[in-house]
């Protein structure tokens, strides 16, 4: 029987973020304040090879960070991995559905996939607000999405 891994005393398990509520469609933000810079990215946010980064505002305040990298990965293999962090002031208001759009299109790749918890709903339906469609296989552990350009 394998061993578990040894943590440090007085450490626990990263506990899962608590979610944060939508806001109403009237407070929800404009596509034309979500704006994408792009960035340097570190070795595995988006600088390393095949790696783009960028950083999101909204209006002319930094609202989070949304990268892509080249992975190799079951179920699929090589590809194009997309990940979105926002800041906590800044979940609820639409900016990750705009986020996933803009860096899809602005991004090298014609195929990129999201990765996330199953249990979450806030990226799931932002993926899909931006055109990511629900690949996951059925004994797979995460949600897994993709999102191919339209030529």
């Amino acid at each position: 029987m394998p061993k578990s891994p040894k943590r440090r005393p007085g450490t626990r398990a990263t506990p899962k973020p608590r979610p944060v509520a939508p806001a109403p469609p009237e407070e929800r933000v404009s596509p034309s304040d979500v704006r994408l810079s792009r960035g340097k990215g570190g070795a595995e946010t988006g600088g390393g090879p095949g790696g783009e980064a960028w950083s999101v505002f909204l209006k002319n305040s930094r609202a989070g960070r949304v990268y892509i990298n080249w992975i190799n990965e079951p179920p699929i293999g090589p590809h194009a991995s997309i990940q979105i962090y926002l800041n906590r002031q800044s979940q609820g208001l639409g900016i990750g559905r705009i986020a996933y759009r803009l860096a899809s299109e602005e991004s090298q790749y014609d195929m990129i996939y999201a990765h996330m918890r199953k249990s979450n709903e806030a990226s799931r339906r932002a993926a899909a607000a931006a055109g990511y469609e629900d690949v996951t296989p059925i004994d797979h552990s995460q949600c897994l999405m993709r999102w191919v350009r339209q030529r």
